[in-house]
């Protein structure tokens, strides 16, 4: 698994422990800490006192030797890896824009570095992160993985550069490879231990963090950017899926692909239900008992009025459904910054 200290790899690594895969975790940590694997091993043997310890290697997967190595010396140890979860890479729209080359490099750089690595050890089989960023306008209906793709940042042409690459490596080689790429909507709260959880360095870039250090008195107050929008209540709507949802959606698109044959697919992972920023402010006021201070701002460029998955492609395929309530979402993400006011640190 690349990218496994993340918020997202962290909880896919407890989703696997519990199923009792074997793992190994690489990750440069630019953006991410040891320490959330570290409380990853800790909630599993708290829930299966057989499970295995696993490896961390830290490596950028820019760092091609890095990488031969570890396959190389897993085909050696006669326990070759036989899938990749590919969560490795930048993701913030802001920095984007700022530093345009780094996330070439690392997104789309990086990506290619790996899919030769395990090309050549005949490791033909993952599941990446991607994200629904990528798709272009929507209005008021649900996005689905036929609708049109027109990313206007570099992050998510990076995303999109991505999964064409990917395309290109199946349509060379259909017969072998088996590929998912999973589109994310919004991935907010935490496990319900409050061991692992998400933490951005700096200032959020997305809401969910933003309105816990907001109620935990660490930033003054949320920023809404704009309350003009053509929706409900004027607020931008936008799909929130719990985190240990997605994660579950990662073992049964995993499961998929080993069971199918070669194949590539394109698949959402969302709710289905659209929230909009008020709502998600007032469900988490309620169900935390907590005030959330806000300022109206202008909208920014680049946002969206409304984006919501359609999300019936995944549920036939993978036979998953999120099953967390908003409520949950809410309650699991406080249970985390209540605990781990300073993060990992």
């Amino acid at each position: 698994m690349t990218g496994g200290g993340g918020f997202i790899g962290s909880h896919v690594c407890v989703s696997l422990l519990e199923k009792n895969f074997e793992i190994v975790v690489i990750d440069s940590f630019i953006n991410s800490h040891q320490k959330s694997l570290d409380k990853v091993y800790e909630i599993s043997k708290s829930n299966n006192k057989e499970v295995l310890p696993f490896k961390i290697i830290r490596c950028d997967i820019r760092q091609k030797e890095e990488l031969d190595n570890l396959f190389k010396q897993s085909l050696k140890e006669g326990n070759p890896i036989e899938a990749v979860f590919h969560f490795a890479g930048l993701k913030s729209v802001r920095q984007s824009i700022l530093e345009p080359l780094e996330y070439w490099d690392v997104n789309v750089s990086g990506t290619i570095n790996l899919l030769k690595i395990m090309d050549k050890y005949e490791c033909r089989t993952i599941v990446f992160s991607s994200s629904a960023i990528i798709y272009g306008l929507s209005e008021n209906g649900l996005i689905h993985e036929g609708s049109e793709v027109n990313p206007i940042n570099p992050y998510g042409k990076t995303k999109l550069t991505a999964e064409n690459v990917l395309n290109d490596l199946y349509l060379k080689n259909p017969h072998n490879w088996r590929i998912a790429n999973l589109r994310y909507f919004n991935p907010i709260g935490a496990h319900p231990s409050g061991l692992i959880g998400e933490e951005p360095k700096g200032i959020p870039d997305n809401i969910f963090p933003y309105i816990c250090k907001v109620a935990a008195g660490i930033l003054n107050e949320l920023t809404i950017y704009g309350d003009d929008w053509h929706t409900k209540d004027g607020t931008g709507v936008r799909d929130y899926i719990h985190v240990l949802d997605l994660a579950e959606g990662h073992l049964a698109a995993l499961n998929y692909l080993l069971k199918s044959k070669a194949q590539i697919i394109n698949l959402n992972l969302g709710t289905g239900e659209g929230t909009s920023v008020f709502e998600l402010i007032n469900t988490f006021k309620k169900v935390n008992n907590i005030a959330i201070p806000y300022k109206i701002s202008n909208r920014r460029e680049g946002d969206l009025p409304y984006v919501v998955a359609n999300n019936s492609y995944a549920i036939k395929c993978l036979n998953w459904k999120p099953k967390r309530s908003l409520n949950e979402m809410c309650a699991d993400g406080w249970q985390w910054q209540k605990l781990n006011p300073n993060g990992y640190q």
